[in-house]
């Protein structure tokens, strides 16, 4: 049960990630074109938070790792894209009347309101290696399967996002669906780590009452 939520939330957030990339380009386009300037200072971000991110997972995954604070990593991402629901298109204005470049615009844009929250989004993906691996032999397997997970996320958020949901949903709703996604699945883990909580205080007993007898 535990391997399997740890995957279907690396996969969550892997479609994620792509979902609000590829929105990136919707938000800007009014304000700095969709060139291929726009593009990579989107990507650019993007690679430059997620680098950020995995290095700041992998070293917060060594302080007693645990599926609540995983679980609150994704409340925290979730929680970090309010922001560009909220106060995206004024903050790029604010931007677009200071930078006229749609070089530097859009890449002084993109970081206010991209960088954070894909910072966050990129420490899921090394966390949940380190909760889900038992031991160093597995590790090497461990990772690659999940950074597969996460992948074949990121490609089904591209395909859907780009194909179906810009063209069935505005961008603020999409962005609500992907706070949702994030929010339920960080709900999800501390569902879950609280049973198994109270799992092992009434194992904890039992066990010892054995001993007890014995």
């Amino acid at each position: 049960m535990r391997k399997l939520i740890i995957i279907m939330l690396a996969f969550c957030a892997g479609f994620s990630i792509m979902c609000f990339e590829l929105l990136g380009g919707r938000m800007l386009a009014p304000f700095f074109g969709s060139s291929v300037y726009v593009w990579g200072s989107i990507i650019t971000v993007f690679m430059l938070a997620l680098s950020l991110g995995y290095l700041s997972g992998g070293k917060f995954s060594l302080y007693r790792p645990s599926l609540k604070k995983f679980g609150g990593i994704f409340l925290v991402a979730s929680l970090a894209l309010l922001p560009s629901i909220f106060f995206s298109e004024n903050l790029f204005e604010f931007v677009f009347e200071r930078i006229e470049d749609p070089r530097y615009g859009s890449l002084v844009a993109a970081t206010f309101v991209f960088l954070v929250p894909s910072i966050i989004l990129g420490m899921i993906a090394p966390y949940s290696v380190r909760i889900l691996t038992v031991s160093a032999d597995s590790s090497g397997h461990t990772a690659g399967f999940l950074y597969f997970v996460s992948t074949l996320g990121s490609a089904i958020g591209t395909i859907l996002t780009s194909f179906y949901l810009v063209l069935w949903l505005e961008v603020n709703q999409i962005l609500w669906l992907t706070f949702s996604i994030l929010f339920l699945c960080g709900c999800l883990a501390l569902v879950v780590s609280a049973l198994e909580v109270k799992r092992e205080q009434a194992i904890e007993p039992a066990f010892e009452n054995q001993q007890s007898e014995s």
